[in-house]
């Protein structure tokens, strides 16, 4: 198994997992141009998606979906409330497959268990996939972290998680309105480096390989202060083996290898 990140943060969010043959990238937020040009960067040919997973209808998250489905009309995999509000701003094209948040389900080799998360989007959902023994969990925009969603994010090689905005960063911030500032923090906002570092800690063992950090506010954050408040936690631990990255906007990660 193997994973990178196209593009994370406010202009736009997309990864790419590969299992063996299979090929399935995570939201569609960057424009079709730029998912053509990252895909192929990073040695993929769009046509060759078996499919697209989306956690949820926000702009970040779909904006390239209506052009690269008419270009490539790829099975896009989706609630069906997400797929409802994205049809309606007419998002066609492509075979869309349905699942409920908490299913598991298959693509080719590789399951696929979803879960419930907290946002400000209809139906919003997180994932591990999973390929042999190896298994990747991914959660973006989540406002808070639930028990059930740290029992799923249990036992993984490696996670790929939001880390927003740091609380001291946002509350300073003078670019943003207060009411804008509540719904960043609000429990169906966004993920603090303080509840990032609390998850880690708690889904944290021996066999955890890397911890790929996105979504990251270019105001009220920095790589430098989630990794350091990272690594202070794994050490605590004695986990100084888990890989720490932040995953940027402007160009596709490495790949990642479990």
């Amino acid at each position: 198994m193997r994973f990178t990140v196209l593009g994370s943060g406010s202009g736009g969010n997309a990864a790419v997992v590969e299992c063996g043959e299979m090929r399935l990238m995570i939201d569609a937020g960057l424009s079709a141009k730029q998912l053509s040009l990252r895909l192929k960067h990073v040695g993929i040919e769009p046509a060759s998606l078996n499919g697209i997973l989306l956690t949820h209808e926000h702009g970040d998250h779909v904006k390239g979906l209506k052009v690269f489905l008419k270009q490539h009309p790829t099975p896009v995999f989706t609630t069906p409330a997400t797929a409802r509000v994205v049809r309606e701003a007419g998002i066609e094209g492509g075979a869309w497959k349905f699942f409920e948040a908490g299913q598991t389900f298959a693509v080719g080799e590789i399951a696929i268990e979803t879960f419930a998360i907290q946002h400000d989007a209809v139906d919003p959902v997180g994932f591990v996939v999973g390929h042999d023994s190896r298994r990747l969990g991914f959660l973006s925009d989540a406002g808070f972290v639930t028990r059930s969603m740290t029992e799923r994010l249990r036992k993984l090689d490696g996670i790929f998680v939001e880390a927003n905005y740091d609380e001291e960063l946002l509350g300073n911030d003078t670019k943003r309105p207060w009411s804008i500032k509540q719904r960043i923090s609000s429990r169906h906002g966004h993920l603090s480096n303080d509840q990032v570092t609390d998850l880690i800690k708690d889904i944290s063992h021996p066999n955890l390989q890397r911890v790929v950090l996105g979504h990251l506010s270019s105001d009220c954050n920095t790589p430098e202060t989630i990794l350091s408040k990272l690594r202070r936690c794994l050490g605590e631990l004695n986990h100084h083996h888990v890989e720490l990255h932040c995953a940027g906007q402007d160009e596709p990660s490495s790949w990642f290898y479990f």
